[in-house]
C-alpha cells in the first residue's frame, strides 16, 4: 500500500509507516501551500497513492469521483475541516483525525496569555521601550497586576484542551467549573454548572468548545452581561462561537475586564475585524494559540496509531470519524 504524505510528520513516526507501507512525503511545509481540489485531485492522479495524510488540502466531492482510489485519509487536524466528510461517506472512504494533537500548546499559551495581560506585561514592556521608566516613576505602582492563584475559572467545553486547561490552572489553586452538554456530573474536582453559572461567577471564561449548529453565535450579549465588572473573557477556539458585535459592545462599555482572542471571524483580518483592537483592554494574538513544534509530534503518534487499529480492524468505532462507512 502506498500513501501519499502532505502533512508535517515526526521523523520517527515516517520510519514506522516505512516499514509496513511504502511512502511518498511530500509535506505542505515544503512550499508553505495547500493544495485545493484542482491540485489534489492532479497529484493524487501523479502519485496514485492507496491512502494520503493531509493537514490543509482540500479533499472534495470532486477529488474523489476524479480518483476513486482512496483506501482512506487520515487528517492531522482535530476536526476534519478540510474534507468534504459526507462525500467520503459517500465513496465508503474512512477518515481519520487527530483529536488533542494540539492540547498542551493551546492550553499553555491560555494560560501563559492570561498571566500576560494581567500582570501587563506587554504595555509595562512598552512603556520602558518608550522612555516612561525615569527617575520619578514607580513601575511597582503604574503596572501592579492580578494573580491567577485562587481565582475562579470557568472553561466551556471539556473536551482533551478544556481539561488540558484546567490540569494546569490546578496548579494555581483556581476554583473550576466547566459547561459542557456531553458530560453528565462533576469530574473530580472540577465542577459541572450551567453556561449561566460560568458567566454570572467566573473570574476568568475561556472558550473550548467546537463549532457546530447548536454553538454558532453561542456566546451572546445575554451571556456577556452577566459577566464580574473584572472579569476576563478567553476565546482561543473559535470565532463563530461568538457574537462579536456583542463582545465589541460590552468591551466598549467597559462591562468587562478584558479579552484575550486568539481568533477572529475573518482570517487573515479584513479592517472591520480589527476594529476589536479599538477596545480597552484586548489583547490579540494571530491564532497561533495551537502552533508549536512538537504538536506534529503529537499528530504523527495519534495518528499511526489510529491507521495501526484501521488496518487491525480494532476499535474502528473509535478511531474513524465518519463512523457511517463502518
Amino acid at each position: 500500500m502506498k500513501i501519499y504524505v502532505r502533512a508535517p510528520y515526526k521523523k520517527e513516526c515516517l520510519e514506522e509507516l516505512k516499514e509496513h507501507f511504502e511512502i511518498v512525503y511530500e509535506p505542505w511545509t515544503t512550499n508553505g501551500e495547500r493544495y485545493y481540489e484542482d491540485e489534489m485531485l492532479e497529484h493524487l492522479k501523479d502519485v496514485k497513492p492507496d491512502a494520503l495524510i493531509t493537514e490543509l488540502d482540500r479533499v472534495t466531492e470532486k477529488v474523489l469521483t476524479g480518483y476513486p482510489d482512496l483506501k482512506f485519509i487520515g487528517d492531522c487536524r482535530g476536526n476534519p475541516a478540510n474534507i468534504d466528510v459526507e462525500a467520503c461517506t459517500r465513496h465508503k472512504v474512512p477518515v481519520l483525525c487527530t483529536p488533542g494533537r494540539n492540547r498542551q500548546a493551546v492550553a499553555e499559551m491560555v494560560v501563559g496569555l492570561i498571566l500576560t495581560f494581567w500582570r501587563n506585561t506587554i504595555p509595562s514592556t512598552q512603556w520602558i521601550k518608550d522612555g516612561g521608566w525615569v527617575k520619578g516613576t514607580t513601575p511597582y505602582y503604574l503596572w501592579m497586576g492580578h494573580e491567577l492563584q485562587h481565582k475562579k475559572v470557568g472553561i466551556v467545553g471539556f473536551g482533551a484542551v478544556g481539561r488540558a486547561v484546567a490540569k494546569l490552572l490546578d496548579a494555581f489553586e483556581c476554583d473550576i467549573s466547566f459547561y459542557d452538554p456531553f458530560i453528565k456530573g462533576d469530574q473530580g474536582h472540577y465542577h459541572n454548572v450551567t453556561l449561566e453559572n460560568i458567566f454570572s461567577t467566573s473570574d476568568v471564561v475561556t472558550l473550548h468548545a467546537a463549532v457546530t449548529d447548536d454553538t454558532k453565535g453561542m456566546v451572546n450579549e445575554y451571556l456577556l452581561s452577566l459577566m464580574k465588572p473584572n472579569a476576563l473573557f478567553v476565546n482561543a477556539a473559535r470565532s463563530a462561537l461568538v457574537d462579536s458585535d456583542a463582545l465589541m459592545k460590552v468591551l466598549n462599555e467597559k462591562r468587562i475586564g478584558g479579552a484575550i482572542l486568539d481568533v477572529l471571524d475573518q482570517e487573515p483580518p479584513e479592517k472591520k475585524d480589527l476594529e476589536i483592537l479599538k477596545c480597552p483592554n484586548v489583547l490579540l494574538t494571530p491564532h497561533i494559540c495551537g502552533a508549536t513544534y512538537e504538536v506534529t509530534d503529537h499528530q504523527s503518534e495519534i495518528l499511526n496509531d489510529r491507521i495501526e487499529k484501521l488496518m487491525s480492524k480494532k476499535d474502528l468505532d473509535k478511531v474513524v470519524f465518519n463512523k457511517e462507512v463502518l
